[in-house]
């Protein structure tokens, strides 16, 4: 049996990740969807599962914040934040989960922890990615990490945090002052690319602020 699994798709859903799924027998989705049409659209490939993700909000009411489901007799439990997971996880054979955008496969006192990363808008100069997990009748199973090409310009963070603080800041100013992004970039001396992801997590986190932003900027760089 194969399965798709990805996440953090935040309304996007790409030729290059449908191509994936379409020998699949079931797509798991670690949350931040984007929209009921995205399921919809994946639920027209395979059956879905996913579980809902902090920015999943009043349309993913009736979306699992986690779920535990049995795949080829191997127990897997999903949510979308790796905080989240419970301590007991007994009888689970994997864990998969989101929100961090970025891959990653490891193995703790027996269980697979696996976040696919995120295959939906590009966060700084991260891999797009998924995954595909082949689950034999045995119940041994296999993880595949896809990586999604991507050919857009690379962005330019700048290493000095003082210069990171005044470009996060200004670009907020300029957001609030209703600037268009190109004038923005212009005013603070960085690609439009730039500015449009600093103005993308503005926008997007209620709540998030300049630091916020700048801790999200480390982590990146």
């Amino acid at each position: 049996m194969r399965i798709g699994i990805i996440s953090d798709t935040h309304g996007l859903l790409r030729p290059e990740v449908i191509e994936h799924l379409q020998e699949c027998s079931l797509i798991l989705h670690g949350g931040d969807i984007g929209g009921q049409g995205l399921l919809d659209e994946l639920g027209r490939i395979a059956p879905v599962k996913a579980v809902r993700g902090n920015n999943d909000k009043e349309w993913a009411r009736h979306i699992p914040l986690w779920e535990k489901l049995e795949v080829c007799g191997v127990s897997v439990f999903m949510c979308h934040k790796k905080k989240d997971i419970p301590a007991d996880l007994q009888g689970v054979k994997m864990v998969i989960y989101g929100h961090s955008h970025k891959y990653a496969d490891s193995r703790e006192q027996g269980i697979r922890f696996l976040n696919p990363g995120s295959c939906g808008p590009r966060r700084f100069n991260q891999e797009i990615t998924m995954a595909l997990l082949e689950v034999s009748e045995s119940g041994d199973f296999r993880v595949e990490q896809i990586i999604i090409p991507h050919t857009g310009r690379a962005l330019q963070i700048p290493k000095s945090e003082a210069d990171r603080e005044r470009i996060v800041r200004g670009v907020i100013r300029g957001i609030e002052k209703g600037m268009t992004t190109k004038v923005i970039a212009g005013k603070n001396q960085i690609s439009p690319e730039f500015a449009e992801e600093i103005s993308r997590m503005y926008l997007t986190h209620p709540g998030i602020d300049a630091d916020g932003i700048l801790n999200r900027l480390h982590d990146a760089g």
